[in-house]
């Protein structure tokens, strides 16, 4: 590895061992990086020296546009103010919590340029998931939008400093956002190796306890470099705009790398419904748009094809996309969706087709630059045909952060995703199902096991299981079967209580939106549960 830049070794100080690591793949002649390379510095400054200043850069509904300009000074603002103000050195891991907005998206950039770690969390996680992403991370500094500091807050982290952004510009002030007014927007960006560790990106697993996957300066450029450049094809005058959060790295790719990266402009939404969203794109005249399957099928339904008119490029991604809902798309707006795989783990997407490449039905062929294959349980690869494991190599890959699970993820060279494919003879690759007991719902990954937790905290709750059925509009729906105590009701009215209690206690997406209630579960000689039988059961009765 290049010497680093960080003061605060804590990354490179948890990475996996070397020998854990998958396999790099650095083919293509623009992934090959200089030593030094601060991925913020190529996705603003750059662009300002090669297209000008005042190009549009990053938009939200009813608000000034900010220029490539703008966002060049403002993300050198909040580097000196951290820097300056804060004491923050090189390697300290900088928490960001608030809405996708424009602030959001600096302090992203400038938390870079300040050659501290960025760890972005969604606004909707409650203090107890907090509390855990800060213990594994090691964060005392927090960056948050001044509408989002209670959970912050409640989650009692030690020694903790928060500093505020106004994220919505008609909020008034708040901390950062008056601090930056006091800084000159003079600064000179901390020249970070590209293999430092540039965000730690948090991911679920089965056991409900977060992994954090840590990505290096290049990681975050090699994505664009590769599928964006490459498969999506952006040019200057796109207009992106979609609804993952910018704390998944489909959002953050999608939305702030993937059109900064092309001197594009980004539309950041903190909340739309998808005919909200259509609407947004038809006010804007955006052309490239990231969502999942289940917002595309809704804006269909809904009848608002007409305000896609502007749309060429549509991507879908966070859950497996049907053949008929790519049709229904393609004959209601002539667009081609691009579909896609991917993970946090490789950050963004590493399978996908563009234009006469695609295959209805298909996720696609390995994204160039990528290497992909079916393997058996033994890691070796199958005929086309064959069902197996989904292994990936490119020049990104799994680092888990201090986490046994690394070698889970990682097995002889390849990034095992957890996902059962079937390659064909063309190399095009046709999803089957997950191979592990992550449930996918409207583009959200959800640890069942993890809401099996929260509601088991209720007192009425004496077992439980959580699984993901399947559902047309969601792909899966959350699913929980469920054991009361003697004497309690099974009503809709107790399932309305379960099904609040779990809201406040984790992320609100996470609820089981179908709750069934039982006298058993099915379990092993062992006592051991067996989802497997949860999801061959029927769903309808007890609902």
């Amino acid at each position: 590895m290049s010497a680093s830049a960080h003061v605060d070794t804590f990354c490179r100080d948890h990475l996996p061992p070397e020998a854990d690591w998958p396999e790099l793949v650095f083919d293509l002649p623009g992934l090959r990086y200089p030593e030094k390379l601060n991925c913020a510095v190529e996705l603003v400054d750059a662009v300002v020296e090669r297209l000008g200043p005042d190009r549009p850069c990053l938009l939200a509904p009813g608000a000034r546009p900010w220029t490539y300009g703008d966002v060049r000074r403002v993300t050198n603002q909040i580097a000196a103010v951290l820097v300056e103000d804060c004491g923050i050195v090189p390697g300290n891991r900088v928490l960001l919590r608030g809405p996708n907005n424009p602030w959001l998206a600096a302090c992203w950039l400038g938390v870079l340029k300040a050659g501290a770690v960025a760890v972005t969390t969604m606004p909707l996680l409650r203090s107890g998931e907090l509390a855990t992403i800060a213990e594994i991370a090691a964060i005392d500094f927090a960056l948050c939008d001044a509408r989002f500091t209670d959970d912050l807050r409640a989650a009692g982290i030690p020694g903790l400093r928060m500093v505020e952004f106004a994220g919505d510009e008609f909020a008034g002030e708040a901390g950062l956002t008056s601090a930056v007014e006091r800084k000159s927007g003079e600064f000179t960006p901390v020249a970070t190796a590209a293999d430092d560790v540039a965000m730690l990106a948090f991911t679920s697993g089965t056991t409900g306890r977060p992994k954090a996957t840590m990505h290096f300066h290049r990681d975050v450029l090699a994505n664009a470099d590769t599928f964006s450049a490459l498969v999506l094809r952006p040019e200057p005058d796109d207009l992106f705009t979609g609804t993952p959060p910018l704390a998944f790295t489909f959002g953050l790719g999608g939305l702030v790398v993937f059109p900064l990266r092309a001197g594009a402009s980004t539309l950041l939404v903190e909340k739309a419904t998808p005919d909200e969203l259509a609407q947004l794109i038809a006010d804007y005249r955006v052309s490239v748009c990231f969502t999942a399957p289940t917002a595309y099928r809704a804006m269909l339904a809904s009848g608002a094809v007409d305000r896609l008119s502007t749309l060429r490029r549509a991507v879908s991604a966070g859950e497996h996309l049907p053949a008929g809902t790519w049709q229904a798309f393609r004959d209601s707006t002539g667009i081609r969706m691009i579909d896609g795989i991917g993970s946090t783990e490789m950050l963004h997407i590493f399978i996908a087709s563009a234009d006469d490449d695609i295959r209805p039905g298909s996720t696609g062929r390995a994204v160039p630059g990528y290497v992909a294959a079916v393997v058996d349980e033994h890691g070796t690869p199958l005929p086309p045909g064959a069902v197996g494991r989904l292994a990936v190599k490119g020049p990104t890959g799994c680092r888990y952060l201090a986490d046994a699970r690394q070698h889970q993820y990682v097995q002889g060279g390849w990034n095992i995703t957890g996902d059962t494919f079937v390659m064909d003879e063309d190399g095009y690759f046709w999803f089957q199902a997950r191979s592990d007991d992550m449930i996918v719902s409207s583009g959200y990954n959800i640890s069942g096991p993890e809401v099996e937790e929260a509601l088991l905290a209720h007192p009425d709750v004496a077992e439980c299981g959580v699984v993901g059925l399947p559902d047309e509009a969601r792909g899966q729906l959350v699913t929980a079967f469920v054991v009361l105590h003697d004497a309690v009701p099974t009503d809709d009215g107790e399932a309305r209580q379960l099904q609040d209690f779990v809201k406040r206690r984790i992320a609100p997406y996470k609820y089981p939106r179908r709750i069934v209630f039982v006298t058993e579960l099915p379990k092993t000689a062992t006592g051991k549960l067996q989802r497997f039988r949860l999801r061959e059961q029927p769903a309808a009765a007890g609902a």
